[in-house]
């Protein structure tokens, strides 16, 4: 226990602001390195004991977790919205570096996950052909945009179309608004031409884990949103329980309850008041809730749809039926990845009964 020490670093583009302090608290050591990762192996090298180390989650997080990771005990990357104790009184480098060093020694950290760096190649393509299809959404907004400007109706599809382009154009009277539009599809294009390219090296990547096969099995679970659940999670051994899949999904629900205990005839107990729903959790993974909500948005006659089938048809409104078929997939796709056994559709059926 007298060995360990606790090192909060700052971390910027140019310089790291490090605070150094030990298990009781007493600050040993302060100082401002260069970002570089020579730098930084100097100073580590350069400080004795048990070396627990934390830092913020941003641009860098990823390249020093990485760096850090074999030289010290412990390396955690702490989630920026948590940390409420570094909004309190004054703000500098050398602040922050003395709070986060104090948070690390109380236990107060909440860590973001950072690991399974075999699967690097496959996050990365996720986040390519994530990126390519916000920038087409974007594209294809802003086109429909022009056209709903100057009150020409654009419902559908066939806007966007190759065949019918020049049709569209002739629509827009105006020369500068016409050569926007023209330059808005030469983007439409290159746009499509890339999520092409990146969509099949994402899938080619996918084929590579064991776990693609499985995922696959499960309906509404096709190759795409397999390829970016595996990039996303990584590994289903982060969440002990479905339940925490669902709140990192932001499919878990918030409850308020106060006052829950009381003493009757000198007994303990308890009020049993309903809690307050308050909705979905607000801090999630965009991305993975887009896929869950998707699949079970998605209709087709298949297990699954069964299952939502008996849902409605035991009074639940559609929104909340959706939501819990969208749970029910992700409890299904994280058993289906942890225990590497195949989709079992009598057991959904036994359990919509």
């Amino acid at each position: 226990m007298d060995n360990e020490k606790y090192i909060g670093m700052d971390v910027h583009q140019a310089s790291i602001s490090i605070a150094v302090i030990d298990a009781a608290g007493k600050l040993l050591m302060e100082c401002v390195i260069e970002t570089k990762a020579a730098t930084i192996l100097d100073f580590i090298h350069g400080v004795r004991g048990s070396l627990w180390v934390t830092f913020e989650e941003g641009t860098s997080a990823a390249w020093l977790y990485d760096l850090l990771k074999p030289l010290v005990t412990k390396v955690i990357v702490c989630d920026p919205r948590k940390n409420a104790l570094l909004k309190a009184g004054n703000k500098n480098d050398r602040v922050d570096a003395r709070k986060l060093s104090d948070l690390l020694r109380a236990g107060l950290i909440t860590p973001v996950y950072h690991g399974e760096s075999g699967i690097r190649t496959l996050r990365e393509l996720g986040r390519s052909y994530v990126t390519v299809n916000q920038d087409l959404t974007r594209v294809m907004n802003r086109l429909k945009a022009i056209y709903r400007s100057w009150a020409i109706p654009c419902a559908g599809q066939e806007v966007y179309s190759p065949r019918h382009r020049a049709v569209w154009l002739e629509k827009l009277r105006e020369a500068g608004v016409r050569r926007r539009a023209e330059q808005l599809y030469q983007q439409l294009d290159c746009l499509l031409g890339i999520r092409k390219e990146t969509r099949r090296e994402l899938m080619a990547e996918s084929r590579k884990h064991p776990a693609s096969a499985l995922l696959q099995q499960i309906p509404r679970l096709g190759p795409i949103r397999v390829a970016l659940l595996i990039a996303l999670i990584q590994t289903p051994h982060r969440f002990r329980t479905k339940r925490q899949l669902w709140n990192y999904c932001g499919l878990g629900l918030q409850t308020r309850s106060s006052g829950e205990y009381r003493y009757k005839e000198g007994q303990l107990q308890h009020t049993r008041k309903p809690p307050a729903l308050r909705g979905l959790n607000v801090n999630h993974n965009h991305e993975l809730k887009n896929i869950f909500k998707s699949a079970a948005t998605s209709a087709s006659k298949d297990p699954l749809g069964e299952f939502y089938q008996n849902l409605l048809a035991r009074g639940m409104e559609p929104p909340m039926a959706r939501l819990t078929l969208a749970r029910k997939i992700a409890a299904i796709a994280l058993k289906v990845w942890k225990k590497g056994e195949r989709f079992d559709p009598a057991k959904l059926k036994q359990q919509a009964a």
